[in-house]
């Protein structure tokens, strides 16, 4: 069996090296997306936790589990750890659209 040898037309070329620097860039917009959903979900952890905790300990009519306590602040960092590295993600294909091929 031999093999096929194609040779390959400048057009293949130019969309394989496209294809990988459009997965490069898709990467990196993506752990953008994720660092900043992480940072905004420990700030939402820390803002939601204090005043549950506190309004938990303190008020009489406020008294709950700590199962709904933990609810209560996990989901917050849960939605802003979405909704942040969304917009982040979006914000960064957005920027990176207008730039043109040779500028990278």
């Amino acid at each position: 069996m031999s093999k096929k040898v194609v040779a390959e037309s400048p057009l293949q070329r130019n969309s394989l090296a496209s294809l990988d620097q459009k997965l490069a860039m898709a990467k990196r917009c993506s752990h953008e997306g994720v660092v900043a959903g992480a940072k905004a979900a420990a700030l939402a952890t820390i803002a939601t936790a204090i005043p549950t905790i506190a309004s938990a300990r303190m008020l009489p009519w406020a008294r709950m589990n700590p199962t709904a306590q933990a609810l209560i602040i996990s989901t917050a960092a849960g939605a802003a750890y979405f909704i942040v590295a969304d917009k982040t993600v979006l914000a960064t294909a957005r920027k990176n659209s207008f730039k043109s091929p040779s500028s990278n």
